[in-house]
């Protein structure tokens, strides 16, 4: 399994993915996914004929133009108590490589590229309840820091931060 950037040829394969993996993520546009996508930084994972497997969005706190409160959430908390925090958007992994370790793989791109930065964050669904992707964040070395729930109660989220470097 290799690990690369974006590609516009990913699009159509990354948008299935990320349609067959909601509501563990927000679902999308192709459009709209490929918005997001250029305002981040990218990792795919691919198979060994180059097809996307998988991948992580990271946004910077600041990109006025990516409509998170996800985002707005941890761009609050830096504003109060400080730090140096790189945001993740999405992760999604098709579920043809489940099983084979292939977030984890994503997560450590990340954490190697980031190195430099305090911390990784990211929000992980309560409601609709998520207990494997908890399972997952914290067995990364994610501890919850938050909680926040919106949409007249229908949508509730968990705050991680993991520390870098």
């Amino acid at each position: 399994m290799t690990l690369r950037g974006f590609l516009e040829t990913d699009l159509p394969e990354l948008h299935k993915i990320n349609q067959d993996s909601v509501p563990g993520v927000s679902s999308e546009t192709e459009a709209d996914l490929l918005k997001w996508i250029n305002l981040s930084t990218v990792f795919i994972a691919v198979d060994p004929e180059n097809r996307p497997l998988g991948f992580i969005t990271l946004v910077e706190p600041g990109t006025k133009d990516y409509p998170s409160a996800n985002l707005r959430w941890f761009e609050a908390r830096l504003a109060r108590e400080g730090g140096d925090v790189i945001y993740v958007d999405r992760i999604a992994v098709s579920d043809c490589a489940r099983g084979r370790r292939l977030g984890e793989k994503l997560y450590q791109a990340a954490f190697s590229a980031f190195a430099h930065r305090g911390e990784i964050g990211c929000e992980v669904n309560i409601e609709p309840p998520n207990p494997g992707s908890h399972r997952f964040h914290q067995r990364l070395g994610f501890k919850q820091i938050g909680e926040r729930s919106y949409d007249e109660g229908r949508k509730s989220v968990a705050y991680y931060v993991r520390a870098l470097g």
